[in-house]
């Protein structure tokens, strides 16, 4: 992509890496000692961790939201909402993202869970804990990202309103198909998903960032004035993850220390799954010559988990302090590592891609 098309592709979210501020350029060691700090606080102040924890509706931590919304928003300012009917005529990267996460995905995690927690690692695991495990797993597998999506899609210069789209198709068949795939792979018939969890869940983390993304756009005007803008909150991004990452861990913090055996055993499939399903959803868009700015999110989507929802659902369906909820919040634990290094992966293999001469529009 020349720097002309690349100055004028608004769904453009980044700068090149020489360009990254202080958070972006050093958001592994950031979100390091959020996980550090998160168990400390989980421990040393248990009752602060408590009370953010209290603070739900329909199974959604508030604060949670409040910091998510606050990762979303930013490049939500970024989106070209005028572009997005354009998105029908290049569909090939918003099926690879659908034929990954809905077709594939839920069962290769749930078949990696069985294969590891009732097999390989039964010798160390008891049978009722390797099912929490298992049952953890799978409500990762089955929840595609939705959130910090964006921030992978911003670091990879991903088309933020191409990201958008796929976010929003996901969510709409997230709503259908999140609790029979869970009931299927769970093998129940009478799974209780708290549906208000996944409507607002939707609200909270798309919708509403979206509208104001809109509202921003219009008040600002020109398109300086919005760059300029989106620059000023960029870093906010970054700080919502940070916070996200630390409140998770503090929510777990006291196991964590306890048990970090299981903690290394729940993180293998986890890492498999991961990095397979990038390789298949990387490498499905460079077969079908997808440009690299929709080929890097789609991979992306595929690959990172909605980690709050899979939390959410675990800690309503199993209790708070069970092994499922514990195998959730350790998938936060491996994401946050491997999507970085897998950022890394992508932005380094940009120039194998085709670019579309222009943006979606």
């Amino acid at each position: 992509m020349t720097e002309n098309n690349r100055a004028n592709n608004g769904a453009d979210c980044s700068a090149d890496s020489g360009k990254l501020g202080v958070f972006e350029r050093f958001l592994t060691l950031w979100v390091g000692l959020a996980m550090i700090g998160g168990v400390v606080i989980g421990v040393v102040a248990p009752g602060l961790v408590d009370a953010i924890a209290a603070s739900e509706v329909a199974s959604i931590n508030l604060v949670v939201a409040v910091l998510i919304w606050a990762m979303v928003y930013p490049m939500m300012v970024g989106v070209d909402f005028a572009a997005v009917a354009g998105v029908a005529r290049q569909p090939k990267g918003l099926l690879v993202t659908l034929v990954v996460n809905w077709l594939i995905k839920p069962f290769t995690m749930a078949f990696l869970a069985v294969v590891f927690f009732e097999h390989v690692f039964a010798p160390w695991i008891a049978p009722a804990d390797a099912a929490q495990y298992i049952a953890g797993l799978i409500l990762l597998g089955a929840a595609p990202c939705t959130a910090m999506v964006f921030v992978w899609s911003q670091l990879t210069r991903g088309d933020a309103t191409y990201t958008l789209v796929q976010v929003s198709v996901n969510d709409l068949i997230m709503v259908v198909a999140f609790a029979p795939i869970v009931a299927l792979l769970l093998g129940v018939t009478d799974i209780a998903v708290p549906w208000e969890t996944l409507v607002l869940a939707t609200v909270l983390y798309v919708v509403l960032p979206l509208l104001a993304g809109l509202l921003t756009r219009r008040i600002l005007g020109s398109k300086d004035a919005i760059e300029r803008f989106s620059a000023r909150v960029k870093p906010w991004s970054i700080l919502g993850l940070i916070a996200t990452v630390a409140i998770l861990f503090g929510l777990q913090g006291d196991v964590i220390l306890r048990q970090p055996l299981v903690i290394v055993l729940i993180a293998v499939p986890i890492l498999i799954q991961s990095y397979g399903i990038f390789a298949l959803a990387y490498g499905a868009a460079f077969l079908l010559r997808i440009p690299h700015r929709m080929a890097a999110p789609c991979a992306m989507i595929g690959t990172s988990n909605f980690f709050e929802l899979a939390v959410a659902v675990a800690i309503s369906l199993f209790g708070l302090n069970s092994g499922a909820a514990l195998a959730t919040v350790v998938g936060v634990l491996v994401e946050v590592p491997v999507m970085l290094s897998l950022v890394a992966f992508a932005n380094r293999t940009r120039a194998h891609f085709p670019e579309a001469q222009n943006k979606v529009s």
